[in-house]
């Protein structure tokens, strides 16, 4: 049975990265970092590699809640602490009493300096802070070179973990049944509107999946997959639960309360 089934087929080309990876671990019996991952592929890799043999699999990206995390693949000798993850924790000051940033103005500052995405985990905010969490390899090029974002000069500096921006915002879990694991129906299930309201949300633009535009309303969802919705905030699929007599999937989703 191929791996591939399981997965999407726009997915094929990293899964065949961590199967390398896994390879290069077995061979090697020495473990392997990788950049930052997105929630789905953290599913990916952890679906591929398991739990149960003598590679395994752990993700780290400075807490438990963080959505970004860099993935440690590893042989079962190892256990991974957060040293390992090689993570720094930078603060973004900014003057606070004249101007305010968003999680954007950040983003697209270190998008103009050239930075891929893959090498940036979470971008934490607060009313007056601004926090990055990113690897050690890029420590020295942010505190050079990050001088500015949007309209305010800001001035970087390395943080203690333990100082970190606490989320304001928090996951509440919720049981919701759908017919199929189409966006439209999904989201119509989610957040309670019709399916007709879901699939204009859809195709109006108003909807990314995994941090990206997702108009085919079609379109199947699975573990791990998050979406967000313009004017209902943001969901992570979860864990199918079971099916009911009526044949309607037991899904258990995450919403993220402001």
């Amino acid at each position: 049975m191929s791996v591939y089934q399981h997965f999407r087929e726009e997915e094929r080309g990293f899964i065949d990265q961590v199967m390398d990876w896994k390879q290069d671990v077995e061979i090697k019996y020495a473990p392997r970092l990788t950049a930052f991952l997105d929630p789905r592929q953290q599913h990916i890799m952890q679906a591929i590699i398991g739990s149960a043999g003598d590679i395994k699999v752990a993700f780290e990206g400075g807490s438990e809640e963080g959505e970004r995390k860099r993935g440690l693949i590893y042989p079962d000798y190892l256990s991974p602490e957060r040293n390992d993850f090689e993570l720094v924790l930078l603060d973004i000051g900014f003057p606070s009493k004249f101007v305010q940033l968003s999680h954007g103005d950040i983003l697209g500052s270190l998008m103009g300096l050239g930075i891929k995405r893959e090498a940036l985990g979470d971008i934490l905010t607060s009313r007056d802070r601004i926090q990055l969490v990113t690897t050690k390899d890029m420590k020295d090029f942010l505190l050079m070179n990050l001088v500015q974002a949007g309209k305010a000069k800001v001035n970087v500096t390395e943080e203690k973990w333990e100082n970190r921006i606490l989320p304001e915002n928090k996951w509440t879990e919720k049981n919701v049944l759908v017919s199929s694991m189409r966006l439209d129906t999904v989201l119509a299930g989610a957040v309670n509107i019709s399916r007709q309201k879901a699939q204009l949300l859809i195709q109006g633009g108003k909807v990314k999946v995994n941090f990206r535009q997702e108009e085919k309303i079609s379109f199947e969802l699975d573990q791990g997959d998050m979406i967000s919705v313009r004017g209902y905030g943001r969901m992570r699929v979860g864990e199918r639960s079971g099916v009911t007599k009526k044949d309607k999937i037991r899904l258990n989703f995450y919403f993220l309360q402001s």
